[in-house]
């Protein structure tokens, strides 16, 4: 087989028997689960997850709560803004250094951590998969995405 009739042969994958299709498709149908959970609280998935770090560990810096979601601090500032427009966080520049900027919960978004335990659960239900499965499929997903990430940080350097 001719490097050209390989490239035809893999052009012509069908979109359900790509991984990063399954990923992204999973991705969606986990967003509509999550919406009319979170639609009471008036936060969206992204702002959502941006609590659940505070949550475990208050007064964050927007470049460490960026660390733990994989998001640039350019993604991850307006969403901040919006939780703060909202009164569930408030931002502070950092006292030792002040290109940090501190992201410290409210009393309101301390509070709102009482409505939504709940949505674990429900999320676990409705994959509809048993718990040690679901482990697994986390922990794959873990290696995935560090060795990734990994490659992308080589590219970035030049070495890829």
């Amino acid at each position: 087989m001719t490097d050209q009739s390989k490239t035809a042969k893999l052009a012509c994958i069908q979109v359900e028997a790509m991984l990063c299709f399954d990923l992204y498709s999973t991705h969606h149908a986990v967003g509509q689960v999550y919406k009319p959970l979170l639609a009471p609280l008036g936060v969206t998935y992204p702002q959502y997850l941006v609590l659940t770090v505070l949550w475990a560990s208050d007064n964050l810096t927007v470049g460490a709560i960026g660390e733990r979601l994989y998001l640039e601090s350019s993604t991850l500032t307006p969403l901040i803004k919006r939780l703060e427009g909202q009164g569930l966080v408030k931002r502070k520049r950092d006292r030792e250094d002040e290109r940090k900027v501190r992201v410290k919960l409210t009393k309101a978004g301390d509070a709102m951590r009482a409505d939504v335990q709940h949505i674990p659960t429900c999320l676990t239900e409705a994959f509809g998969v048993p718990m040690p499965e679901l482990m697994g499929v986390h922990e794959t997903l873990g290696k995935i995405r560090a060795a990734l990430k990994k490659q992308a940080e080589a590219e970035a350097r030049g070495d890829a």
